[in-house]
């Protein structure tokens, strides 16, 4: 135990490198690194997050107007784009688990600086299929909701839904494809986990928005009162169109 105290303690005064640009201090992202890259001063839809530039305040995107999704709410940390793009395949990809852990920190803040944001009762990581999740090892949404959970005092839930068919991965396809390949994809093992609760979905890219919006709509079908996305990055429209 005292061995375990002391290696704990020397870890915090030993000096660590900024993520992104090697800075040596005891943050893993550099407050000018963090200033720039999340800074949070996009104006966003309430809804699906999409910047609105020129807008003054953040009323809902035309789109979201025209044809209401599934979730009511996305709160996001940072645009995906250079160079947080690379953090994101190195979480997902590489194994770095301890990039989870600053995506929480960052969605937190992001969530704490947002005045409207309604707190939701469960935290809910996007589920991974089997064979994803045995090729993988691990699911990258879960292990942020794991700390963000801690940072927002949120209970987080991660068998609260089931990813009851295996998908192809939504960044190699468009349009309609993304979603015909989400139809039918997910389920709720307990409707009373779920009915009049406010439930906070987790992930770490939201792209289309079609994978939060089939998963918000199961949740919705089994009762939600709410749903909000937890994301990390947004991609930008030019990233996600057609």
């Amino acid at each position: 135990m005292g061995s375990a105290l002391w290696k704990v303690g020397l870890a915090a005064l030993l000096p660590c490198g900024c993520v992104l640009c090697g800075t040596y201090g005891r943050e893993a992202l550099c407050p000018p690194c963090r200033a720039q890259f999340c800074g949070g001063d996009d104006v966003r839809c309430p809804v699906c997050a999409e910047p609105l530039p020129g807008a003054d305040a953040a009323l809902p995107c035309g789109r979201c107007l025209a044809k209401r999704p599934a979730y009511d709410a996305t709160a996001v940390a940072a645009s995906y784009d250079m160079p947080l793009d690379r953090l994101v395949l190195e979480l997902k990809f590489g194994g770095r688990l301890a990039h989870a852990r600053l995506f929480a920190q960052l969605i937190a803040q992001a969530v704490q600086a947002a005045p409207s944001f309604e707190r939701p009762a469960l935290l809910c990581p996007v589920p991974l299929g089997p064979a994803r999740l045995a090729e993988r090892g691990f699911n990258q949404a879960l292990e942020i909701a794991r700390p963000l959970g801690r940072l927002l005092n949120i209970a987080v839930a991660p068998r609260l839904t089931q990813r009851v068919q295996e998908t192809a991965a939504q960044s190699k396809l468009r349009g309609g494809a993304r979603r015909a390949n989400m139809a039918h994809v997910f389920a709720v093992p307990d409707r009373a986990q779920v009915a009049g609760r406010h439930i906070g979905i987790v992930d770490d890219v939201m792209s289309s928005g079609q994978t939060l919006h089939e998963l918000a709509s199961v949740l919705k079908r089994h009762g939600a009162a709410r749903v909000t996305n937890l994301v990390f990055a947004r991609t930008p429209p030019h990233r996600h169109s057609m």
